[in-house]
C-alpha cells in the first residue's frame, strides 16, 4: 500500500481539484493508495476544500488540520504519523509535479533495492521549467549540502519523494527541523543512519506566478541547515537521540479529536502528529 502525504496551505483554489487528479491517477494504475491531505494552519477554506474532495472518495482521502501554520515539514511528519502504507510517498499540494510521476519513483526503489528515492531537477534525464533566480539558489545549496554532508544526492528541495516505511519510523523521530531545511535534515539523517537514497528524473513546470520563498526564508534554511551539521556532526545528537528512544520504546505522540466542523470521518488534530 502506498500512502500519499499532500502538505497544503493556502491551497483552497486548488485543493480539491488536485487531490481529485492524485485519486484518478493512481485509480487508473491500480494501485492500493490512501491520500493524506495535511492543511498547515491556512488561513483560507483549504481545508474545507479538501474535505469536499474527500466526500468524493471517502475510502482513499483523509484529511488533517491544525489550526496554526508549522511549516511543510511539520505538516509532513503530522501526515506520516496517519500513513498506513508500506511506502510513504510525499508531493507538493500544487501539482508542479504531476502525480504521474510518483511510480517512477515508486519502480526504482523496487528496482534497485534502495530505501528512499527523491525526484531531482537536477537529474540528467529530468525536463525542468524553472525560474532563473530559483536555479542559482538551488546551485548554491547543493553546493553547501554537498560539503557539508556528503549527500550521493543533486537536489534534495524537490517535492516528490517515496520512502520506505521503515525509514519513517526510524528517522522522522529525530527530526527537528520543521520548515524549508526539514528535507536536509530527514535525507542527511537517513543517509547517516545507512539508509540507501538514489535521486529519479522529474518534469516540472513552474506554476505560480509569484514564489512563496522570501528573503528571511532563505536566511532560516541557512541557519537551520548549520543547526542540523552541528547537530550531526560536532554534537553527535541524532546518534545519542536514537539510542534513547530504541532503548525507552518512545514514538511520537499523536492527540486526535474531531474538530466541531468537521464531517464526523474526517481528522483534526493540535499537535505536530
Amino acid at each position: 500500500m502506498i500512502s500519499i502525504v499532500l502538505p497544503a496551505y493556502n491551497e483552497a483554489a486548488h485543493i480539491e481539484s488536485n487531490v481529485l487528479e492524485v485519486v484518478d491517477t493512481f485509480s487508473s494504475l491500480n494501485y492500493d493508495f490512501e491520500v493524506i491531505v495535511v492543511d498547515d494552519g491556512s488561513p483560507d477554506s483549504t481545508y474545507l476544500s479538501a474535505v469536499r474532495a474527500k466526500s468524493s472518495h471517502p475510502e482513499k482521502v483523509r484529511v488533517v488540520r491544525y489550526d496554526v501554520n508549522r511549516g511543510k515539514g511539520n505538516a509532513l511528519v503530522c501526515g506520516a504519523c496517519y500513513a498506513r502504507g508500506d511506502l510513504i510517498a510525499f508531493l507538493d499540494a500544487d501539482m508542479d509535479l504531476h502525480p504521474s510521476q510518483l511510480p517512477v519513483l515508486i519502480e526504482q526503489l523496487e528496482a534497485t533495492g534502495v530505501d528512499v528515492v527523491i525526484g531531482s531537477k537536477r537529474h540528467p534525464a529530468s525536463n525542468v521549467d524553472y525560474p532563473r533566480h530559483r536555479w542559482v539558489l538551488s546551485w548554491g545549496f547543493f553546493v553547501l549540502i554537498r560539503m557539508f554532508f556528503g549527500l550521493p544526492l543533486r537536489d534534495t528541495q524537490t517535492g516528490i519523494k517515496v520512502f520506505r516505511r521503515e525509514v519513517v519510523e526510524a528517522v522522522f523521530p529525530l527530526i527537528l527541523a520543521k520548515r524549508f531545511a526539514f528535507d536536509v535534515e530527514v535525507l542527511a539523517v537517513a543517509h547517516h543512519l545507512g539508509f540507501k537514497i538514489s535521486d529519479a528524473p522529474i518534469t516540472l513546470r513552474f506554476g505560480r506566478k509569484f514564489s512563496r520563498i522570501r528573503p528571511y526564508d532563505v536566511f532560516y534554511t541557512m541557519r537551520d541547515t548549520l543547526a542540523i551539521f552541528y547537530r550531526l556532526r560536532l554534537r553527535r545528537y541524532y546518534d545519542q537521540r536514537g539510542r534513547e528512544l530504541r532503548e525507552q520504546g518512545l514514538s511520537p505522540s499523536r492527540e486526535v479529536h474531531s474538530a466541531d466542523d468537521a464531517p464526523e470521518d474526517s481528522i483534526a488534530t493540535s499537535s505536530p502528529c
